[in-house]
């Protein structure tokens, strides 16, 4: 669903950034240069979004943590406090835990049903709050709410430093980021004028545009690949 959302955001790119370059320069090979490279770039965008939303969810545990604990020493049963998370957990989270509370009461199983929660998101720091969740149910531990503390504060620690990295690492991407797009711009705005447009109409300058978007594009994705926060990896994913 995410690679169909992708490509089709990009497609719109594509024939968008055609039809307004062809409009400019009545040139169809620069028409054809910026749609490729608009395709890219909206590809990258939407990845990055997608990507965005998956640290919004990572953002969302700590206080899913805060109402479990206030749950739990409120004297809720653990899928009562799970269920209520469904109406009152961080609203980004709301829908799987009202799926979840569906579920166990359609089915019953507690474990099952916390176990499609933890498989729903995929991510290394639920992965460490519902393991948790599943020893306690099947030990019956007396030390969850002591556990749930320690998983709470450092999840928090990590996301603190993690944003801290992404804060000092945001100004030089988004530098490079102009840095590759200005000649671009400037070319789109030469290009306006006939002369310009027909002289990248030649072989030579069909050359200097292939060589352009290829170069550009190798340092776009180094760019990127070099900014990106590595991912954390799932210790507790094969259960």
């Amino acid at each position: 669903m995410k690679r169909f959302r992708r490509i089709n955001k990009a497609a719109i790119a594509l024939l968008a950034t055609y039809i307004s370059v062809f409009f400019l320069t009545h040139s169809f090979i620069l028409a054809t240069a910026f749609s490729v490279m608009s395709t890219s770039i909206t590809y990258l965008l939407v990845s990055r979004k997608d990507t965005k939303r998956e640290l919004i969810l990572s953002n969302a545990w700590p206080e899913v943590i805060d109402h479990l604990l206030s749950g739990l020493q409120s004297g809720l049963s653990l899928s009562e406090s799970l269920s209520g998370l469904g109406e009152r957990g961080p609203e980004i989270l709301r829908p799987y835990f009202q799926t979840f509370r569906k579920q166990l009461i359609d089915e019953g199983d507690f474990n099952f049903s916390l176990l499609t929660l933890k498989n729903q998101f995929g991510q290394h720091g639920s992965d460490q709050i519902f393991e948790a969740l599943m020893i306690s149910k099947s030990l019956g531990g007396s030390e969850l709410l002591h556990i749930l503390r320690t998983v709470g504060d450092y999840l928090r620690q990590d996301l603190a430093l993690r944003k801290e990295i992404e804060v000092k690492h945001s100004w030089i991407r988004n530098s490079a980021h102009m840095s590759a797009g200005a000649p671009w711009l400037l070319l789109l705005l030469l290009c306006t004028q006939p002369t310009t447009a027909s002289a990248f109409s030649t072989p030579t300058g069909v050359g200097i545009l292939a060589t352009g978007i290829f170069l550009t594009a190798i340092a776009y994705f180094w760019m990127n690949k070099l900014g990106q926060l590595p991912t954390t990896p799932r210790v507790f994913g094969g259960r």
